[in-house]
């Protein structure tokens, strides 16, 4: 039984995720440009939860920004930073940031935060995608638009929802409000 044990433990530690995170940096050693081009520094977000997701003007996800305004309407005065990255990272977003900002102002009357179009996944990714997948593992990788990071008032990653995860959903609000 000892010896069962043993290898158990050995198998484990070879399995280890990265996702136990030593969190060198946090959100807030980083910013992003806003899509007007605005430097979005991250520590004028300190205690509060931030909800990043990138997003995409042609995808079959784009209706998620409805839901990702009513969420910002419904819990930014609790402290909810809605974040969006529009990214054509899976090729489905507008040549230029002008064309996103009309496209979600006219489309969903977006007004949170939206950063200029950025690459969120491989070797030319924003930073703090790099620093969230180096963190929090593989999960926090965008498999494709409309994925989900949340990040706590500590300015760690809490949680990440694919992109078939509704920004409105249970599993999400549950999440957001445990935090706030």
């Amino acid at each position: 039984m000892r010896k069962v044990i043993f290898l158990l433990s050995i198998i484990m530690f070879f399995f280890k995720t990265s996702a136990s995170a030593n969190y060198e940096k946090k959100i807030y050693d980083f910013s992003i440009e806003s899509i007007t081009g605005e430097t979005i520094n991250f520590k004028d977000y300190k205690n509060k939860v931030i909800l990043v997701v990138n997003t995409a003007s042609y995808c079959g996800f784009t209706k998620q920004y409805d839901e990702l305004q009513e969420l910002w309407d419904l819990y930014k005065e609790k402290g909810l930073i809605v974040l969006g990255v529009p990214s054509n990272s899976f090729n489905q977003e507008k040549s230029n940031d002008a064309d996103v900002k009309e496209f979600c102002e006219v489309n969903f009357n977006i007004n949170f935060p939206l950063t200029t179009i950025t690459d969120v996944k491989g070797k030319n990714s924003h930073e703090i995608f790099k620093w969230a997948k180096e963190n929090h593992g593989k999960s926090a990788v965008p498999k494709w638009n409309f994925h989900k990071i949340l990040i706590n008032k500590e300015g760690k990653i809490e949680d990440t929802f694919a992109s078939m995860t509704k920004p409105m959903s249970k599993k999400i609000i549950k999440a957001i409000e445990n935090i706030l």
